[in-house]
């Protein structure tokens, strides 16, 4: 018989984490624990984190999550009822696969589980003062990477110009590539003139340039950009195929990007893939703020896609208290050490959520 219990967590920022919709100095998540009470050793993982502003979970989420651990058989095996709660969909999804595996945290074994194989990602600048991005690009630059990505839109735009301006001319667009992220910032009147701004600096893309929901707005938008648009907060809430093939009929992007922590899983993203790539739509995958368990599964979920672009991954290095992880960065390439049998992880957590 199988039995789940929940373990909250307060993840603390090292930096303020700055947004156009905000800043953020902490960030709750659960754990969900799963076991056979037949072989308690074996005790899947996984993790559930709404994101403040961004999710789309209903609000009575800490009672949902109880209900799903007093009836845990059930909801595995109804885990598509969970549309509501995507983030827990996505934990429940991870604790099973874990459980499944071994109770290892190898979520997909592969070579990259066993640090054979590494995945190229971009490294992410935050929003911040324009010295402050500037001491950050360079701290990426100077680590290797050659994909970046900076979040704009709350530090004024004729700021983020000069900034990307100031990078262009020391880097051309063979050396370096240029991603940036409005988070939906940019008002639908004058989108179209910011994106010619834009133009001049070869950006590769942007990512969500309005705020989700005007599907007319950002067709358009889509249809006329000099920057190919990737949609990002657009996919949360999107539940079923027939929505999904919808809204790529309506907007037509150039890329979507997938936050499985956020758009209900790992199946749920692979249904997304299998659309975008039948309408011949870019894609890539982007984490969102996770902690280590969570950064962990998607990054092996990734390496399992044999994605070509660079990949929106996060290091795991943003939070104080993070959970003991065995990624590491070398240069700009994400790896895991091999993985063995061992409870650090449940540990820590347990330890430091009193």
């Amino acid at each position: 018989m199988l039995k789940a219990d929940v373990i909250p967590y307060v993840l603390k920022f090292k930096e303020p984490g700055g947004t156009s919709r905000g800043v953020m100095l902490f960030r709750k998540v659960w754990y969900i624990r799963l076991w056979n009470t037949n072989d308690p050793s074996i005790i899947g993982v996984g993790e559930c984190d709404p994101l403040e502003g961004l999710s789309c979970d209903a609000s009575d989420y800490e009672n949902k999550l109880k209900e799903i651990c007093e009836n845990i058989d059930f909801w595995i095996v109804n885990i598509r009822l969970l549309e509501a709660y995507p983030s827990i969909r996505f934990g429940l999804e991870m604790s099973w696969l874990d459980y499944r595996h071994g109770g290892n945290r190898r979520w997909f074994p592969s070579d990259f589980t066993e640090g054979r194989a590494g995945i190229k990602i971009n490294g992410l600048i935050w929003m911040g003062a324009c010295d402050e991005m500037e001491k950050r690009i360079r701290e990426k630059l100077k680590k290797g990477f050659t994909c970046l990505k900076l979040k704009i839109g709350a530090i004024g735009f004729e700021q983020e110009l000069t900034l990307l301006r100031s990078l262009r001319k020391k880097f051309s667009e063979s050396d370096l590539e240029l991603r940036v992220d409005a988070n939906g910032a940019f008002h639908k009147e004058d989108a179209l003139r910011k994106l010619d701004c834009l133009s001049e600096f070869k950006i590769h893309s942007i990512e969500q340039p309005i705020r989700a929901g005007q599907w007319e707005e950002m067709a358009y938008l889509c249809k006329n950009t000099p920057v190919p648009i990737a949609l990002d907060e657009e996919l949360i809430g999107i539940h079923s195929k027939a929505d999904r093939t919808n809204l790529l009929n309506a907007i037509v992007p150039q890329y979507i990007i997938l936050k499985p922590s956020l758009i209900g899983g790992f199946y749920t993203s692979d249904e997304w893939i299998a659309l975008a790539e039948e309408y011949g739509i870019g894609w890539w995958v982007t984490s969102a703020l996770e902690s280590n368990i969570g950064l962990a599964a998607i990054a092996q979920w990734t390496y399992m896609k044999e994605a070509h672009l660079p990949q929106g991954l996060g290091t795991g290095q943003v939070f104080t208290n993070n959970i003991p992880t065995r990624l590491m960065l070398k240069g700009e390439n994400l790896f895991q050490k091999p993985i063995l049998r061992n409870r650090s992880e449940l540990n820590f957590i347990i330890k430091n959520s009193q």
